[in-house]
């Protein structure tokens, strides 16, 4: 007797199922056959040698960013802790935080409040950008040692009281 593994029945099929499902809907149908090659076959090479140019590119944002970072440092106090992993800065801009390739960027009047949190025991201090729509935003950045907690509170407390009460000021 032949038996088989797996799941004998079909798989379920609706909106419950998949959120894109439309009945009677189909999907398109191309005019070419499917062992066709496409006509820009040369294209990719072009892709490659297009490749060497993005590091000078990345490169050439680092050096952007460095430089708005140091015209925002001439204009009043500046937070910026980072990690192997997690950044954020904290200027007359507003916040900016990174974490891997994800960016984020809030300007002080897109901000509701900034919360930070050190934990009891480790290393890790955990900003939180809130925004006026009940959103908010954490980022834990890794100290290299506790005493830099006291550092960073103090720091992130002279560049909130610089920019963030100003911007309550004017809307008021």
């Amino acid at each position: 007797m032949e038996q088989r593994i797996g799941s004998s029945s079909k798989p379920l099929e609706g909106a419950g199922f998949d959120p894109a499902f439309i009945p009677g809907l189909t999907s398109p149908v191309s005019g070419e056959p499917e062992d066709a090659k496409p006509e820009d076959a040369e294209e990719p090479l072009a892709q490659d040698e297009a490749a060497p140019d993005e590091p000078e590119t990345a490169e050439a944002e680092e050096a952007e960013e460095a430089a708005a970072d140091e015209d925002a440092a001439a204009d009043g106090p500046v937070f910026e802790a980072s990690d192997r992993r997690a950044r954020i800065v904290a200027d007359a801009k507003g916040v900016r935080l990174s974490l891997d390739e994800e960016r984020c960027e809030f300007g002080w009047d897109e901000i509701g409040a900034v919360e930070t949190e050190s934990p009891r025991f480790g290393k890790r201090f955990t900003i939180t950008v809130h925004t006026p729509d009940r959103r908010w935003y954490p980022i834990e950045i890794e100290a290299t040692a506790r005493a830099d907690f006291k550092l960073w509170e103090e720091q992130l407390d002279a560049v909130l009281d610089e920019y963030f009460e100003e911007n309550e000021d004017e809307s008021a």
